[in-house]
């Protein structure tokens, strides 16, 4: 079962708005864009902050007394660890009995259906959500109940570890926090590519590149629903506000905007990075300025 690319729902009032606007493409009321791209770079990211944001921008009745819920929520679920816990074991256990059975944490397939399920608020509201966004729930209580947690961006499926990462101590929230062992995280990643565990799958997931990944997983969502296009371009702009992102969305995002016909702005943008690749491959340089022609052209 994979979190990349799922999540999500075919109606509903979850939309967006252009580049550098408010909250959903609201006029009034606080620039949730600007304040995402301000936590984003900011020394230390804040990863609740910065999940709870997308969902202000994906969801227009979203408001800061929402946002402050939620945040008072997860400060809630902190109180409730048992005070004194020590050693990795122990944090899985606390947390997986607070979280997964008290409090009813976990996932299920239809879950991967369902644009909430990416969107924190939501998922604090429901208790059912992606792998990565369990996670981040597990991540967000037990680091403010002081616990040495990490999020691990396995292929395929998200899921968080306490102590020396070195010593793969892990839990899967989706599962409500079942206890994983290094041969279950190696058949995790064989069942999801069918390789071996490599090392550089076990490093510690930074705030900026969990929310990439939260992103990528709504992008992927709304690139087989071609009706909600506005899902997948408020998706790509939020992760061109991060500071490191593959540099193809700009071109996503471009393709994007003759999508939903604003011709000229597109056009302009593909013709921007077929100048920044140029550099490296002139042949797709070229399709993408063709492409860029053919944009303009439907203006006539």
């Amino acid at each position: 079962m994979t979190d990349a690319g799922a999540g999500g729902q075919g109606e509903g009032g979850f939309g967006g708005g252009g580049f550098g606007e408010g909250g959903a493409g609201e006029e009034a009321g606080p620039d949730w864009r600007r304040e995402f791209a301000e936590e984003a770079r900011s020394e230390r990211p804040d990863l609740a902050r910065l999940c709870l944001l997308v969902g202000a921008v994906a969801d227009p009745a979203v408001t800061q007394a929402d946002l402050d819920l939620a945040e008072i929520e997860l400060d809630r679920l902190a109180g409730l660890v048992p005070y004194g816990t020590r050693g990795a074991d122990a944090w899985i256990a606390a947390l997986g009995e607070l979280l997964g059975r008290r409090e009813g944490f976990q996932g299920v397939t239809a879950d991967y259906q369902r644009l909430e399920s990416s969107l924190l608020h939501e998922v604090l509201k429901r208790r059912r959500g992606l792998p990565i966004l369990l996670s981040v729930v597990w991540l967000e209580v037990a680091r403010r109940a002081g616990a040495p947690v990490y999020g691990l961006g396995l292929p395929g499926h998200f899921v968080v570890g306490f102590g020396d990462p070195a010593e793969l101590h892990l839990a899967d929230p989706f599962a409500g926090g079942r206890p994983m062992t290094a041969t279950d995280a190696e058949l995790l990643v064989a069942g999801a590519t069918g390789e071996a565990l490599d090392p550089t799958m076990l490093r510690p997931a930074t705030a900026p590149a969990i929310v990439l990944r939260i992103l990528n997983n709504i992008r992927a969502w709304a690139a087989a629903r071609p009706e909600r296009s506005d899902v997948a371009l408020w998706a790509v702009e939020l992760s061109l506000l991060l500071p490191s992102h593959p540099a193809r969305l700009r071109y996503e995002r471009a393709e994007l905007l003759v999508q939903r016909g604003d011709f000229l702005t597109g056009a302009a943008e593909m013709e921007a990075y077929a100048t920044v690749m140029d550099a490296v491959e002139p042949s797709a340089a070229e399709t993408i300025r063709q492409r860029a022609k053919a944009a303009r052209a439907r203006l006539n």
